[in-house]
């Protein structure tokens, strides 16, 4: 390689790299709007150490490139292994994978802890294509639901001879939440899997059938933003898809004032 040929190199190299920190350095994730940033936190700091290496990786191969380049008279040299070399990079990237892991094995163990008392309890059932939502109403119980009452007008088969029925709230694709108030979601499935997925708040959980899994996270902004599935649910899959209106607490209380009870449909 000629000294021209490895500059052209070198300077290639230093702009894929100077390209590469620009484009991971922008925003690329939506707008957070709930309280789990540090998931945002954890997702950069891997990207930086990760990152960090690929850079420092690509530098030392162009620096190795450039310096122990072919030359008139010179003979290359070769040696086999170097096991002090090799065992100091295994143990520093194992350290550094391990550090990793454990901050979000840490992390995993948040999310999914038990949601405070105080949370907002809803319901969520997917169905080919839709996200049924409901809310127990004033006396904070859901009502029983059946498969064998299942019908066009009752998605979800509620029983109207349980009392706590009556007073259930059912939407189909809007999810109102109050602002800085913890929400619990009770997640479920009608038919196949699906992912109830709210990019802005961090939030991710398949919906299985025969499962209530339940999630919890708190909204921190006002504002309207996109429910999504992220399973490919059937031919419908891409028309599966909600919106979350966060309100104000005096908000949400008059908004769910203002919507009919299964009862009193």
């Amino acid at each position: 390689m000629g000294r021209m040929q490895a500059l052209l190199f070198a300077g290639f190299t230093l702009l894929l790299v100077v390209v590469a920190v620009w484009a991971f350095s922008r925003p690329w994730l939506p707008d957070l709007a709930a309280d789990r940033s540090a998931i945002d936190h954890r997702i950069y700091l891997t990207l930086a150490v990760t990152g960090g290496a690929f850079i420092l990786t690509q530098v030392l191969l162009a620096l190795f490139a450039w310096r122990f380049r072919a030359r008139e008279g010179r003979q290359a040299a070769y040696w086999h292994d170097n096991p002090r070399l090799e065992f100091t990079w295994t143990v520093v990237t194992a350290g550094v994978m391990t550090i990793l892991v454990l901050g979000a094995l840490r992390l995993w163990a948040h999310i999914y802890s038990p949601p405070p008392d105080d949370a907002l309890l809803v319901e969520v059932t997917g169905q080919q294509f839709a996200w049924n939502i409901r809310y127990p109403g004033q006396d904070g119980v859901f009502g029983r639901t059946d498969p064998r009452l299942i019908t066009v007008d009752n998605p979800l088969g509620i029983d109207d001879r349980d009392p706590h029925s009556a007073d259930d709230i059912l939407l189909v694709n809007q999810l109102y939440l109050p602002v800085g108030r913890p929400v619990r979601v009770r997640i479920r499935s009608k038919d196949v899997i699906h992912s109830f997925f709210l990019p802005n708040f961090r939030v991710k959980q398949d919906a299985v059938p025969g499962m209530n899994i339940d999630i919890w996270f708190t909204p921190t902004r006002p504002g309207m933003y996109e429910l999504a599935c992220a399973e490919h649910c059937g031919l419908g899959h891409y028309r599966m898809r909600g919106f979350v209106i966060v309100q104000t607490p005096e908000e949400f209380a008059e908004t769910l004032a203002s919507l009919p009870t299964w009862g009193g449909q």
